[in-house]
């Protein structure tokens, strides 16, 4: 809240440079910062009496949205990869997948490797159970599983997250 948007009767008003003026009455708070050409900007509502500022808001919401800005660009966003095997894959195509796998642990992100059974194949889960066990001890290390092998539905899946350096 700002300016004559505070409807409270008195206020803790503290001044340009930071100075506590103590507690003042609503009207000499909003004298006060237009003398300085300045907004009245309510800092904490919760308290007793509530606490304001005389600041330029303009600057201060630009310095927030600034410090926002900052914290997001140093933040990293985990992504969630995912690689689709079969029961009876061949050589070739495992190491193919177990390739992209390892790219996307290095990158730092967590991958889910799961394995796809159709028709019939169901029933023979644990050849999946095993590629999944061969695929876990291939990308030992760069990454670990996070989630171990679970059976969904008709996939067997376990998620890898990268190992920390």
């Amino acid at each position: 809240m700002i300016n004559e948007e505070i409807r409270d009767k008195e206020v803790r008003l503290i001044g340009v440079n930071g100075e506590q003026l103590g507690i003042v009455a609503n009207s000499v708070a909003q004298a006060m910062a237009e003398e300085n050409n300045l907004d009245l900007v309510k800092i904490a509502p919760q308290a007793k009496p509530p606490v304001c500022k005389i600041m330029d808001y303009g600057k201060h919401k630009f310095e927030l949205a600034k410090k926002e800005k900052e914290n997001r660009k140093n933040q990293k966003v985990v992504g969630l990869k995912e690689v689709r095997l079969t029961p009876n894959i061949d050589d070739h195509d495992f190491n193919t997948k177990l390739n992209q796998a390892i790219k996307f642990l290095k990158s730092g992100d967590k991958v889910k490797v799961s394995v796809r059974f159709r028709g019939r194949e169901i029933t023979h889960s644990a050849l999946g159970k095993d590629i999944l066990v061969r695929f876990r001890d291939a990308v030992g290390e760069v990454g670990g599983a996070d989630k171990d092998i679970k059976l969904e539905g008709r996939s067997m899946a376990m998620i890898l997250s990268p190992k920390k350096a």
